[in-house]
């Protein structure tokens, strides 16, 4: 009697196990096609939150791209993913989205490509107009257009001695720039107009020029020879004068020689200014003129000598540092996070820097090779990279998906997984 008891409990062990197992597989796989369905959801909701942005503040395009664009629906979102949909919205400038919400530091960077610009030496200035191409120059009157192969696209002449942040791209993907002149220029999308935007006049002469992308303005850093001092000049799109920005809250100058300039997230203006003897600070004023900060260095002690200057996301500054061949991380307020890049990490002196906001690619320049290094610092908080894809598994999904629309109810099984990821 005892050994049929045992024979029947090692039965019904067998059974239960096996549909454990089968059950199990059968979860992970549903966890699995689900995902790789919301990592297209969430590709799909990122190029559809450019096209808005980017069409938003004008009516033609705005009308025409409500008209042809269709958002699919999202079942069984992750309250996660709807908790980030709910945070975007939209002004007459630049996207407010809750990005905290969206990105993260990553542990440590992590080299995504590099390119070999062809027809110059080095890299000491990077302007960029989309996620595959950008303006690179040196200090050799080379300013050339290239993407990720490094072949040259066009190449502007007549340029300042490009030693610092002498080129801008603005909205519209138009380049900026300052020639021999002192003359800041633009330069059509098509590469075939050249317009004057402002005449320089002496003893004031620009030195580095940024576009803001959120009002279209021009902020100028400007030197004066004749005084060894600068300022920061601001002009509308048609080249109008809106503020000078030139003394400190208490009255002393704020700048020496203004190298490159950019804004950060909460339209504070950043310049990387030189001193002398190896010296310099990054000064931070409010849009309006207000001085907010001024960094020197790191609490290590090492004097500062800034060079290429961006912000990203999260609203960090970004300083290469040509004293220890470093790519520094301060917050918005001053304060030092982290030596971001090293020689350690694979970069060489980096000198240029520009960041792309919609891939979170960090493009750095380097001062001794003419090779720029495409690294990613930050990444999405919500990406789901656990599975890989197949097209066998993603056709089983398809067809999945067609059975339910078809049939009505899905399995109870599956009901209850998704109740689960939800």
């Amino acid at each position: 009697m005892s050994t049929k008891a045992q024979r029947l409990k090692d039965l019904i062990d067998t059974v239960v196990c096996d549909v454990k197992t089968r059950y199990r597989g059968l979860l992970i796989d549903r966890m699995q096609q689900q995902k790789r369905k919301m990592n297209r959801q969430l590709v799909h909701l990122q190029n559809y939150e450019d096209g808005y942005e980017q069409s938003a503040n004008r009516a033609v395009h705005f009308l025409l791209f409500i008209k042809t664009s269709r958002v699919p629906q999202i079942k069984n979102s992750p309250c996660q993913l709807l908790s980030v949909i709910t945070k975007i919205q939209m002004t007459t400038g630049k996207q407010q989205v809750g990005i905290d919400e969206v990105v993260k530091l990553m542990s440590t960077p992590v080299l995504h490509t590099s390119v070999c610009v062809t027809g110059i030496s080095h890299v000491r200035h990077i302007s960029r107009v989309m996620s595959d191409r950008v303006w690179v120059s040196d200090d050799e009157h080379n300013l050339i257009l290239t993407d990720t192969t490094g072949d040259t696209i066009h190449r502007v002449t007549g340029i300042a001695p490009l030693y610092i942040g002498v080129h801008t791209v603005n909205s519209s993907g138009e380049l900026i720039y300052i020639d021999r002149k002192h003359n800041i220029n633009n330069l059509s999308t098509d590469n075939k107009t050249v317009t004057r935007l402002i005449q320089s006049t002496s003893p004031w002469y620009p030195e580095c020029v940024y576009c803001s992308p959120s009002t279209g303005d021009l902020m100028v850093g400007m030197y004066n020879y004749n005084t060894d001092t600068g300022k920061v000049t601001l002009y509308n799109s048609s080249g109008q004068h809106i503020l000078t920005i030139q003394h400190h809250n208490t009255g002393h100058t704020l700048y020496s020689h203004p190298l490159y300039i950019t804004e950060n997230k909460n339209g504070d203006i950043i310049v990387s200014d030189w001193i002398k003897y190896m010296r310099g600070v990054v000064v931070v004023t409010e849009r309006g003129g207000r001085h907010r900060f001024s960094y020197t260095g790191p609490p290590s002690g090492s004097s500062l000598h800034p060079r290429g200057i961006c912000t990203d996301a999260l609203s960090h500054i970004l300083v290469c540092d040509y004293n220890t061949h470093t790519v520094q991380m301060i917050d918005k307020d001053g304060h030092f996070l982290s030596l971001l890049l090293t020689p350690q990490h694979g970069i060489n002196s980096p000198r240029g820097l520009n960041y792309d906001d919609k891939a979170h690619l960090l493009w750095v320049g380097s001062e001794y090779t003419n090779t720029v290094s495409v690294y990613r610092y930050l990444q999405r908080r919500y990406s789901l990279t656990d599975y890989p894809d197949s097209e066998e598994e993603d056709t089983r999904e398809e067809s999945d998906s067609e059975d339910q629309d078809a049939g009505g109810e899905s399995d109870p099984k599956i009901r209850c997984q998704q109740c689960i990821l939800a």
